[in-house]
Protein backbone atom coordinates (compact mmCIF):
# COMPACT_ATOMS: atom_id res chain seq x y z
CA UNK A 1 0.00 0.00 0.00
CA UNK A 2 1.31 3.41 -0.90
CA UNK A 3 4.20 2.19 -3.03
CA UNK A 4 4.68 2.14 -6.80
CA UNK A 5 3.30 -0.86 -8.70
CA UNK A 6 6.72 -1.94 -10.01
CA UNK A 7 8.15 -2.08 -6.48
CA UNK A 8 6.19 -5.24 -5.62
CA UNK A 9 7.76 -7.16 -8.50
CA UNK A 10 11.25 -5.91 -7.65
CA UNK A 11 10.86 -6.80 -3.96
CA UNK A 12 9.62 -10.31 -4.79
CA UNK A 13 12.48 -10.87 -7.22
CA UNK A 14 15.06 -9.77 -4.64
CA UNK A 15 13.51 -11.84 -1.83
CA UNK A 16 13.34 -14.96 -4.00
CA UNK A 17 17.12 -15.17 -4.26
CA UNK A 18 16.64 -16.73 -7.71
CA UNK A 19 18.55 -14.00 -9.50
CA UNK A 20 22.15 -12.89 -9.81
CA UNK A 21 20.84 -9.52 -10.94
CA UNK A 22 17.42 -7.85 -10.97
CA UNK A 23 17.40 -5.58 -14.00
CA UNK A 24 14.60 -3.31 -15.17
CA UNK A 25 14.35 -2.53 -18.87
CA UNK A 26 12.75 0.88 -19.38
CA UNK A 27 13.04 4.04 -21.42
CA UNK A 28 11.37 6.13 -18.70
CA UNK A 29 13.49 8.18 -16.27
CA UNK A 30 10.89 8.07 -13.48
CA UNK A 31 10.54 4.28 -13.68
CA UNK A 32 14.33 4.01 -13.73
CA UNK A 33 14.64 6.09 -10.55
CA UNK A 34 11.87 4.19 -8.75
CA UNK A 35 13.34 0.83 -9.78
CA UNK A 36 16.75 1.74 -8.43
CA UNK A 37 15.24 3.08 -5.21
CA UNK A 38 13.66 -0.36 -4.61
CA UNK A 39 16.88 -2.26 -5.32
CA UNK A 40 16.83 -3.10 -9.03
CA UNK A 41 19.50 -2.20 -11.53
CA UNK A 42 18.81 -0.09 -14.60
CA UNK A 43 22.15 -0.38 -16.40
CA UNK A 44 20.85 0.65 -19.83
CA UNK A 45 17.99 2.59 -21.36
CA UNK A 46 15.59 0.52 -23.48
CA UNK A 47 15.80 1.25 -27.19
CA UNK A 48 13.05 3.49 -28.57
CA UNK A 49 12.25 0.80 -31.16
CA UNK A 50 11.33 -1.55 -28.27
CA UNK A 51 9.35 1.02 -26.28
CA UNK A 52 6.05 1.26 -28.09
CA UNK A 53 2.67 -0.32 -27.42
CA UNK A 54 3.18 -3.03 -30.05
CA UNK A 55 6.51 -4.61 -29.14
CA UNK A 56 6.18 -8.01 -27.56
CA UNK A 57 7.99 -9.39 -24.54
CA UNK A 58 10.48 -11.59 -26.38
CA UNK A 59 12.26 -8.79 -28.31
CA UNK A 60 12.63 -6.75 -25.11
CA UNK A 61 14.13 -9.69 -23.21
CA UNK A 62 16.33 -10.63 -26.15
CA UNK A 63 17.69 -7.06 -26.25
CA UNK A 64 18.52 -7.18 -22.52
CA UNK A 65 20.23 -10.56 -22.94
CA UNK A 66 22.28 -9.21 -25.84
CA UNK A 67 23.33 -6.24 -23.69
CA UNK A 68 24.46 -8.62 -20.92
CA UNK A 69 26.25 -11.00 -23.28
CA UNK A 70 28.20 -8.09 -24.79
CA UNK A 71 29.57 -7.63 -21.26
CA UNK A 72 30.46 -11.33 -20.96
CA UNK A 73 27.73 -12.16 -18.43
CA UNK A 74 27.14 -15.89 -18.00
CA UNK A 75 23.42 -16.57 -18.39
CA UNK A 76 21.55 -19.87 -18.08
CA UNK A 77 18.00 -18.75 -17.30
CA UNK A 78 16.16 -15.45 -17.64
CA UNK A 79 12.90 -14.43 -16.00
CA UNK A 80 10.68 -11.70 -17.33
CA UNK A 81 8.76 -10.52 -14.30
CA UNK A 82 6.10 -7.99 -15.22
CA UNK A 83 6.06 -4.69 -13.34
CA UNK A 84 2.27 -4.96 -13.10
CA UNK A 85 2.25 -8.09 -10.93
CA UNK A 86 1.75 -6.76 -7.38
CA UNK A 87 0.43 -10.11 -6.14
CA UNK A 88 3.46 -12.11 -7.22
CA UNK A 89 4.69 -14.40 -4.47
CA UNK A 90 8.32 -15.31 -3.88
CA UNK A 91 7.26 -18.97 -3.84
CA UNK A 92 5.80 -18.64 -7.37
CA UNK A 93 9.13 -17.40 -8.72
CA UNK A 94 11.03 -20.20 -7.01
CA UNK A 95 8.56 -22.83 -8.18
CA UNK A 96 8.68 -21.47 -11.73
CA UNK A 97 12.46 -21.80 -11.87
CA UNK A 98 12.36 -25.28 -10.31
CA UNK A 99 9.77 -26.49 -12.83
CA UNK A 100 11.71 -25.03 -15.74
CA UNK A 101 14.83 -26.94 -14.71
CA UNK A 102 13.19 -30.18 -13.53
CA UNK A 103 11.03 -30.56 -16.64
CA UNK A 104 13.65 -29.54 -19.18
CA UNK A 105 11.18 -27.03 -20.62
CA UNK A 106 11.93 -23.94 -22.70
CA UNK A 107 9.69 -21.80 -20.51
CA UNK A 108 7.81 -21.89 -17.23
CA UNK A 109 4.97 -19.41 -16.74
CA UNK A 110 2.32 -18.55 -14.20
CA UNK A 111 -1.21 -19.51 -15.19
CA UNK A 112 -4.65 -19.27 -13.68
CA UNK A 113 -7.90 -20.98 -14.52
CA UNK A 114 -10.84 -19.33 -16.19
CA UNK A 115 -13.71 -18.99 -13.70
CA UNK A 116 -16.13 -20.64 -16.11
CA UNK A 117 -15.62 -23.11 -18.99
CA UNK A 118 -14.50 -21.29 -22.12
CA UNK A 119 -16.38 -23.84 -24.22
CA UNK A 120 -19.57 -22.04 -23.14
CA UNK A 121 -18.29 -18.60 -24.21
CA UNK A 122 -20.59 -16.34 -26.18
CA UNK A 123 -20.11 -13.25 -28.32
CA UNK A 124 -22.21 -10.54 -29.91
CA UNK A 125 -22.90 -10.71 -33.62
CA UNK A 126 -22.91 -7.63 -35.84
CA UNK A 127 -26.64 -7.17 -35.19
CA UNK A 128 -26.20 -7.42 -31.38
CA UNK A 129 -27.43 -11.01 -31.10
CA UNK A 130 -25.75 -13.62 -28.95
CA UNK A 131 -23.83 -16.49 -30.54
CA UNK A 132 -21.78 -19.27 -28.94
CA UNK A 133 -18.15 -19.63 -29.94
CA UNK A 134 -18.51 -23.41 -29.60
CA UNK A 135 -22.19 -24.24 -30.34
CA UNK A 136 -21.46 -27.97 -30.15
CA UNK A 137 -21.30 -27.52 -26.36
CA UNK A 138 -24.72 -25.91 -25.94
CA UNK A 139 -26.25 -28.97 -24.27
CA UNK A 140 -23.18 -30.06 -22.26
CA UNK A 141 -23.06 -29.49 -18.54
CA UNK A 142 -20.39 -27.00 -17.53
CA UNK A 143 -18.85 -29.49 -15.08
CA UNK A 144 -18.31 -31.95 -17.96
CA UNK A 145 -16.24 -29.49 -19.98
CA UNK A 146 -12.45 -29.39 -19.86
CA UNK A 147 -10.91 -26.90 -17.43
CA UNK A 148 -9.08 -24.11 -19.24
CA UNK A 149 -6.23 -21.84 -18.17
CA UNK A 150 -4.71 -18.55 -19.27
CA UNK A 151 -1.49 -16.69 -18.75
CA UNK A 152 -1.65 -14.99 -15.34
CA UNK A 153 0.52 -12.14 -16.64
CA UNK A 154 3.08 -12.38 -13.84
CA UNK A 155 6.30 -13.96 -15.12
CA UNK A 156 8.00 -16.02 -17.79
CA UNK A 157 11.04 -18.06 -16.85
CA UNK A 158 12.96 -19.17 -19.91
CA UNK A 159 16.20 -20.78 -20.95
CA UNK A 160 18.75 -18.57 -22.62
CA UNK A 161 18.28 -20.44 -25.91
CA UNK A 162 14.50 -20.12 -25.83
CA UNK A 163 14.69 -16.35 -25.49
CA UNK A 164 17.45 -15.94 -28.08
CA UNK A 165 15.85 -18.26 -30.61
CA UNK A 166 12.64 -16.20 -30.23
CA UNK A 167 10.58 -19.27 -29.46
CA UNK A 168 6.92 -18.51 -28.88
CA UNK A 169 6.25 -18.92 -25.16
CA UNK A 170 2.94 -20.71 -25.71
CA UNK A 171 3.97 -23.02 -28.55
CA UNK A 172 2.80 -26.54 -27.73
CA UNK A 173 5.27 -28.35 -25.53
CA UNK A 174 7.49 -25.32 -24.84
CA UNK A 175 6.11 -24.06 -21.54
CA UNK A 176 5.45 -25.68 -18.19
CA UNK A 177 3.00 -24.28 -15.65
Amino acid sequence: VGQPMISWSIEAALKSECFKRVIVSTDDDEISEISQRYGAEVPFKRLASLSDDYTGTIPVIKSAINWLEMRNEKIDYVCCLYPTAPFIEVSYLKEGLEKLIENNASYSISVTSFPYPIQRAIKFTKNERLKMFFPENINKRSQDLEKSFHDAGQFYWGTLNAWLETENILDEGKAFK
